[in-house]
């Protein structure tokens, strides 16, 4: 009899077992979990954020030097001034000015939409190494102002080129794509403002 209460005993364990698996499985019913693998990087508020706090990225830098005169006719004799100045350019985008909307993730691609490239310090000119040139008669404050506009305004010209723009974005494109590569995105779509 031993021998018929054992099995009598497992049978019964078994029939337990399955109706606990089947009432847990009724009790579930739809909540499931469900392990797997995104390969998709979506970007965050705080990598946003951080590539904002790298504030002005320079791609370009150009040296400038110019030399400005003025004349002043005189009644016996003409009065010149001339100086000569000399300017650092600095071509890149300023980071802080990325909008919130500026990255995405679009299918398995990056997209990201920047501030157009542009001089990133309108202070350019280094008045250390202003040098006189030629000076003749006395000359007020305003008139060295208006020669270091002028020479301002000729550096401008000069150096803020559609060359120089276009060499600084093509630089920036291939700075970036490094970055968010690294960042770990494979396909990178950048587009300027």
């Amino acid at each position: 009899m031993t021998k018929y209460v054992k099995l009598i005993i497992g049978v019964a364990v078994v029939i337990a077992v399955i109706f606990v698996l089947f009432w847990v499985k009724s009790c579930v019913k739809d909540n499931y979990l469900e392990l797997g693998t995104n390969d998709t990087i979506d970007p965050t508020p705080t990598q946003i954020q951080s590539i904002r706090a790298i504030g002005e990225w320079e791609f370009l830098s150009v040296s400038a030097e110019e030399m400005v005169d003025t004349v002043r006719k005189g009644f016996f004799t003409d009065d010149e001034l001339v100086r000569i100045y000399y300017g650092t350019l600095r071509l890149g985008i300023d980071m802080q000015q990325l909008r919130d909307d500026a990255i995405r993730v679009q299918g398995d691609t990056l997209q990201v939409t920047l501030p157009k490239v542009g001089l990133l310090d309108k202070d350019f000119i280094d008045e250390s190494k202003t040098k006189p040139f030629y000076e003749s008669g006395k000359w007020s404050p305003q008139a060295h102002d208006a020669l270091y506009r002028k020479a301002r305004n000729q550096m401008l010209h000069h150096c803020l080129t559609k060359d120089n723009l276009t060499a600084a974005q093509s630089n920036a494109e291939s700075q970036l794509s490094n970055l968010f590569h690294t960042l770990g995105y494979k396909n990178i779509s950048l587009h300027f403002e």
